[in-house]
């Protein structure tokens, strides 16, 4: 077994868990049983409880999904912004590339979380302002990798005969530019999902980002850290999953076939 099967076995049973889990689970994730907070597991709670007497499978499940759901989902917005512009930018060359060139150096002045937290001003705290944040901060990678890739290869014999031969851009990006391409852009997603994924924990934890009660991984450690020393299990539990899901990630993108 590679690392990289190792990475995608670990994600795939955290997947599971945050589709499934959900479903299995008899609480949810807000009911609260103030008699039970920072109880160990139970025939209801099967990770115990937290603070307030919620379930931590239920909490922990769901808390996977929404990082999960809005990291795919905002690096695959910048994913394809991102390698349609850089595309676009070297086939069209010019004034074109010179001023994406230019935006694209632009945002990354800025620091990455800055520009979350702008849009979480705009569209306080939801899934929409992480989503939206993260993709403005993401594009750039892919389009800068794309640019890099595709304006070597479109001076290559083999996309001057294409030309010649009548074929266009798409033709020319499937069959020369992606294969060039797309290892590598598979190994940025892998790496852009991972440092979605964190920045979500990192602003969650510092309380700036989702606000309670939303299950979310960052703010679920934040919320338990003052009751470490009576229930150290259940702290553990959204640090271990962030960790996990962070070591897979980086297993996918640098392992080995």
């Amino acid at each position: 077994m590679t690392t990289r099967h190792l990475g995608f076995g670990l994600l795939g049973a955290l997947v599971a868990l945050a589709l499934i889990g959900p479903l299995i689970e008899p609480l949810g994730p807000f009911k609260q049983t103030l008699l039970r907070a920072l109880a160990g597991p139970d025939a209801l709670a099967w990770f115990g409880y937290d603070h307030l007497g919620r379930s931590m499978f239920a909490r922990l499940s769901q808390a996977l999904r929404l990082s999960l759901t809005i990291a795919f989902a905002a690096t695959a917005t910048a994913a394809a912004l991102g390698i349609f512009l850089g595309a676009l930018a070297s086939w069209r060359g010019g004034w074109l590339d010179r001023g994406l060139s230019l935006l694209a150096d632009s945002v990354l002045a800025l620091p990455a979380l800055l520009m979350v937290l702008m849009m979480g001003v705009i569209l306080p705290s939801t899934p929409l302002a992480f989503w939206a944040g993260l993709a403005a901060v993401q594009w750039i990678e892919f389009f800068r990798l794309t640019r890099s890739v595709a304006r070597s290869q479109l001076a290559s014999p083999a996309v001057e005969a294409a030309r010649l031969q009548g074929f266009g851009p798409v033709w020319v990006f499937r069959r020369i530019l992606w294969p060039e391409i797309g290892p590598m852009l598979r190994t940025a997603t892998a790496f852009g999902v991972a440092n979605a994924i964190a920045a979500i924990a990192a602003l969650g934890f510092v309380s700036v980002g989702m606000r309670a009660p939303t299950p979310e991984l960052g703010l679920m450690m934040v919320e338990l850290l003052p009751s470490w020393r009576e229930a150290p299990f259940a702290l553990l539990q959204p640090v271990a999953a962030c960790f996990a899901l962070l070591l897979s990630l980086n297993l996918i993108a640098g392992g080995r076939e």
